[in-house]
């Protein structure tokens, strides 16, 4: 196969708007964390402790998430000086660790959004308590 410098530099757009939707989600989520916190201290529920849980999960999960994100564009970038040094094996095989690295990533986004599925289970839980209550 042949591979030029310029298709490790493909991957660069993707990355980035990955990394970009994984600081969002950590936003999101270290907001979320912040309310629950107050909310538990005000009121001891079972059910605020679940999603702290979940969301503690769910953080590590993006942080990870990044990581091999970042890894991924550390490989790109490593591919591209080598292929630029002519070292057209290395340069394959960084580009091809870099995807790897990649799938890791997006697998590992894959599991955080079906956690994220669990989180609203729970809210949805205390709605319906709330309801028969109600």
């Amino acid at each position: 196969m042949d591979i030029s410098l310029t298709t490790p530099a493909l991957l660069f757009p993707t990355v980035s708007l990955l990394m970009l939707a994984y600081t969002n989600r950590f936003l999101t989520l270290a907001t979320i964390i912040r309310n629950l916190h107050d909310r538990y201290k005000n009121d001891q529920n079972d059910n605020l402790l679940g999603q702290i849980a979940n969301l503690r999960y769910r953080v590590y999960l993006i942080r990870n998430m990044q990581i091999f994100g970042v890894l991924s564009l550390l490989f790109c970038v490593i591919s591209m000086f080598a292929l630029f040094a002519g070292w057209v094996t290395g340069g394959q095989w960084s580009f091809a660790i870099a995807l790897l690295l990649m799938i890791v990533s997006m697998l590992i986004s894959l599991r955080e959004l079906q956690i994220s599925v669990g989180a609203l289970d729970l809210l949805l839980v205390e709605l319906e308590d709330e309801e028969k209550k109600g």
